[in-house]
């Protein structure tokens, strides 16, 4: 089967094109800088197609597609401009998908139950409404918290729970949430490729728990072995939340400010019809944030959060800077010879610090080290 996914640098769209190849699907991927992709992706068949949606005239795709994935998300910048700019992405795809003999769209949203949504749910709601508009029958499937290694959720639990032993923390909190593994949601990608059944249908998808975001801290530091206590305070308003988020976790200012502005809105799945339809069992949450441990402790993280140009606003020009590392991680390495005493050298370098102190900058590594603690 021949399938296009746009989005694919993305978190969701590198996981998926990993499941798609052990199933022998040929793979066409949109992305805004092939020089990038290509350094991860040298597979047969995969197919690269470089350009960027929101210009359109530049972007051509093969008419012999058979399904369509829209993962394209536009989430770190400020709301009025993420809106517009998936709105406009959105259109300009049906318009590019049409050209096509596309026999189905998949599209991944977000749960929208809720009367009261969020400016980052409403328009992901908003581009479900145009995909229909495609002469393709579409899919949307739509989830709340995504956990798993490198995703944005689960990165930033990580960053409060293990930073903050003890947290005062905005109200919101205690907003419900239905989470569901990274892996369930790549097989109910897949399991709804050409599935008639899911055809010009929505179904919503979570885990087996529907938990508190508070819950999710409290059985994150458990499996952490950590002890932590929260304590909400109901007058801290979203923009003190978002500089709360902003100061205590890696994430921008602009997605904290949108990520608060969702963790308002309960997310929780009104069905289970698809689980029935493809009889999927999905995992819990406390399964989920184990797993992900297990892949970061193999160094095995496919992707992250980061991996799209749009979560870091990084303009493509400075791609020709960026040498990837091996592992994750750049070396520094400098070599000076010793032709005396090595053993005495050996211990000078490991008596740095603690009651010796420092060559430089005494204070500085004192402030560093209580910083540490």
């Amino acid at each position: 089967m021949t399938i296009l996914i746009a989005g694919a640098n993305g978190y969701i769209g590198q996981r998926l094109i990993e499941s798609l190849l052990l199933e022998k699907h040929e793979i066409y991927c949109i992305v805004r800088n092939k020089q990038r992709f290509e350094i991860e992706y040298t597979h047969p068949l995969i197919q690269i197609i470089e350009g960027d949606l929101l210009q359109l005239e530049k972007l051509k795709i093969p008419y012999f597609i058979d399904t369509a994935f829209y993962l394209v998300h536009s989430l770190t910048t400020k709301a009025e401009v993420f809106e517009s700019i998936e709105k406009k992405c959105a259109e300009n795809f049906v318009e590019l998908i049409n050209t096509s003999n596309a026999k189905q769209i998949i599209y991944l949203s977000g749960i929208v139950n809720e009367a009261l949504l969020s400016p980052h749910l409403s328009s992901r709601f908003e581009v479900e409404k145009i995909l229909k508009k495609a002469r393709a029958p579409l899919t949307t499937l739509r989830a709340g918290i995504i956990v798993g290694s490198g995703s944005a959720s689960f990165e930033i639990i990580r960053d409060i729970v293990e930073k903050l032993p003890f947290m005062i923390a905005p109200k919101w909190l205690n907003t419900l949430c239905q989470p569901i593994a990274i892996r369930d949601v790549i097989n109910f990608l897949s399991g709804v490729i050409g599935h008639p059944a899911a055809y010009n249908k929505s179904f919503d998808i979570g885990g087996p728990e529907v938990l508190s975001y508070k819950t999710m801290l409290l059985q994150f530091a458990e499996i952490r072995q950590l002890k932590r206590y929260i304590l909400t305070l109901p007058i801290m308003t979203p923009k003190l939340s978002s500089y709360w988020l902003y100061f205590v976790t890696n994430t921008s200012y602009q997605l904290a400010v949108n990520l608060v502005h969702s963790m308002k809105v309960n997310v929780v799945c009104s069905n289970d019809d698809l689980q029935q339809l493809l009889d999927l069992r999905p995992i819990t949450y406390k399964s989920a944030v184990t797993f992900a441990f297990e892949k970061i402790e193999q160094n095995m993280v496919i992707s992250s959060w980061k991996d799209a140009f749009s979560a870091s606003n990084t303009p493509t020009s400075w791609m020709r800077f960026v040498n990837v590392p091996n592992f994750g991680c750049f070396k520094d390495t400098k070599v000076r010879t010793i032709e005396n005493d090595t053993d005495k050298v050996i211990h000078t370098i490991w008596s740095i610090g603690g009651d010796n102190g420092w060559y430089y900058g005494q204070y500085l590594w004192l402030i560093r080290g209580f910083m540490d603690k």
